[in-house]
């Protein structure tokens, strides 16, 4: 059973800092791409970002591009979200999934309860 628990949300001023982790367990962590995804209220689902198996290939949503930084450490089975110059736009419940591919492109699995975060002053 994939566990994914996501922790280090808060409330934060914008332009300020958070950094998000998120601890795997319940399959191999080191053998998925993995990927943070949030969800506003009242909105869906939008995909922020994924990091390939060793870290090294990452990719961003526009939204997020230059503000945001994945990383993991697959010796502790983490994934981490470096967020920087936070916006109120950036309020939402951010989830980690880990990735698998089907026949339409990627799939995501969430096995946690997500961390809230809000910006605002």
């Amino acid at each position: 059973e994939v566990q994914l628990m996501e922790s280090g949300g808060g409330l934060v001023q914008p332009g300020g800092s958070l950094r998000l982790s998120c601890a795997a367990s319940g399959f191999t962590f080191s053998r998925y791409r993995m990927s943070w995804v949030r969800q506003a209220p009242g909105k869906g689902l939008e995909w922020l970002s994924t990091v390939n198996k060793g870290g090294g290939d990452t990719t961003y949503a526009d939204s997020v591009k230059g503000r945001f930084t994945i990383s993991r450490d697959n010796a502790k089975n983490t994934l981490y979200l470096q967020m920087n110059r936070l916006k109120p736009e950036d309020t939402a419940v951010y989830y980690c999934a880990k990735v698998t591919f089907g026949e339409a492109g990627p799939e995501y699995e969430y096995g946690g309860q997500g961390t809230q975060v809000t910006v605002s002053s």
